[in-house]
């Protein structure tokens, strides 16, 4: 990483735990590696993104349906997806300070590539090739032992009761769509659906990630928002080309800057699959997934059916054939989603009295909609106008009441935030004309407003 990419990404990190956005999970008993904690206004973003997703994607869809399905399932579930038996990840020990790391990215890092469908031996074998040119992350040194794979399910000792995790062991699901596909004959029974329908969910999932790294981008333990969408096997690219459509207008609808999104095209796919596609986001770090598009066959439905012994065909009611449905798919992760907005938002602006850090978030995405200042908090008669105010908008719109220090520091703390309305009380308010001042996050203009049209004016910004 560059060193101005590198404090970039720093600034992020440090803004998130100053104001209140993302701090380290258990950071009074020293963190918890590769775990997070969205504060008070993280939680808000996060909640922005999962309702925005939400809304395109099964509100304003009449075709798709929602669904929450438990993080624990059968734990033949993940035999018939196939997470036991291949869901892993090379791991390789640092000799030198014993870290353990993910060869993949070793190789990443050097140019070379290694894939989920690699043998062990034919990992090793790349990974000797470029050995003398990989340093390790910790100490620098390059002396590795040799790659091995590592599974990423998280076991549990859910509804285990012998003490041996081996013998009957339980899992935290690895992804969320294996809810979804299981559940894809409950809902096609009762939710009068047809073929082509998609089902939606947002959910946690947990993998055991050897080096989980650049903030939340990569973490143990995230949050998913997908789509699988059940379509004719005929109908099936169609329906892929118009959802990468869709979901690449989502991000511009969002109000990412098309220059930060690009497509990469997955070359060694695996074998069920007929094309995959992932949307990467410029991080500070470089492009990097944040969404995969794929198309993934009738492989997932007819696995199902043959480890559960249930047929999970589907009849048309018209022509009454009868076939398994092909699956086209759109999978992101919400902190991806939560830390590509922080980074599309963190500006920096020169000012005559200095410079200014300002989160210029989409409307729609900001944390807090409308701050509500008493000019003076030593003055009674503005405190209660600036609270009845403040109790009218917080019906309609996420709203913070701030007193705390001179109107300008106020200004810069809501800045910082990404406000972008900031409503102050004054003396005018009281005696004169019973209007504010409304100052606008990115232009910092400010106009009077009369109060009884502050509702029909944060109608129209919003």
């Amino acid at each position: 990483m560059k060193k101005e990419q590198n404090d970039l990404m720093q600034k992020i990190v440090s803004l998130c735990k100053r104001r209140g956005f993302i701090y380290p999970s258990s950071e009074i008993y020293g963190g918890f590696a590769a775990v997070y904690d969205y504060g008070p206004y993280g939680v808000e973003l996060e909640n922005a993104v999962k309702r925005e997703w939400w809304r395109a994607m099964v509100q304003l869809r009449d075709d798709i349906v929602g669904l929450d399905s438990s993080i624990f399932m059968h734990p033949r579930v993940w035999e018939a997806s196939g997470h036991v038996g291949g869901f892993s990840d090379p791991l390789a020990e640092c000799k030198n300070c014993h870290a353990r790391l993910r060869v993949d990215h070793l190789l990443e890092d050097v140019g070379a590539a290694a894939d989920e469908k690699m043998s062990e031996e034919e990992i090793n074998k790349i990974f000797t090739e470029h050995k003398e040119k990989i340093k390790c992350p910790n100490c620098g040194k390059s002396d590795f032992s040799d790659a091995k794979k590592f599974n990423l399910l998280v076991k549990s000792n859910l509804g285990n009761f012998t003490g041996d995790w081996d013998k009957e062991p339980s899992y935290l699901r690895g992804e969320t769509c294996q809810g979804i596909y299981i559940n894809y004959k409950n809902i096609l029974d009762s939710a009068r659906v047809k073929v082509p329908f998609g089902i939606a969910q947002i959910g946690k999932a947990f993998r055991n990630e050897i080096t989980a790294r650049q903030f939340v981008f990569r973490t143990r333990e995230f949050e998913q928002m997908e789509m699988q969408y059940f379509t004719h096997p005929e109908n099936e690219m169609e329906e892929y080309e118009k959802l990468r459509q869709a979901r690449w207008q989502y991000y511009l609808n969002l109000g990412f800057k098309e220059e930060n999104i690009k497509w990469h095209k997955h070359e060694n796919l695996v074998f069920y699959a007929k094309e995959a596609y992932d949307i990467e986001y410029n991080y500070p770090f470089g492009f990097k997934e944040l969404e995969g598009v794929h198309a993934r066959g009738n492989y997932d439905l007819s696995q199902h059916s043959k480890f559960s012994g249930q047929e999970l065909n589907y009849i048309d009611p018209k022509t009454s054939e009868k076939y398994v449905p092909h699956i086209i798919e759109s999978s992101v992760g919400v902190g991806r989603t939560v830390l590509a907005a922080l980074c599309e938002a963190y500006t920096e602006e020169k000012m005559e009295d200095g410079e200014r850090i300002v989160m210029k978030f989409p409307r729609k995405l900001a944390p807090v909609k409308i701050a509500v200042f008493p000019l003076l908090k030593n003055k009674p008669e503005l405190v209660e106008k600036a609270r009845e105010i403040y109790d009218l908008l917080k019906m309609d719109y996420m709203c913070e009441f701030d007193d705390n220090g001179n109107v300008g520091k106020r200004y810069r703390r809501q800045d910082e935030i990404g406000t972008p309305f900031c409503v102050t009380i004054d003396f005018d308010t009281i005696e004169k004309d019973n209007t504010v001042t409304v100052r606008d996050r990115d232009t910092m203009a400010q106009e009077r407003v009369q109060v009884d049209e502050l509702d029909k004016y944060f109608r129209e910004k919003f």
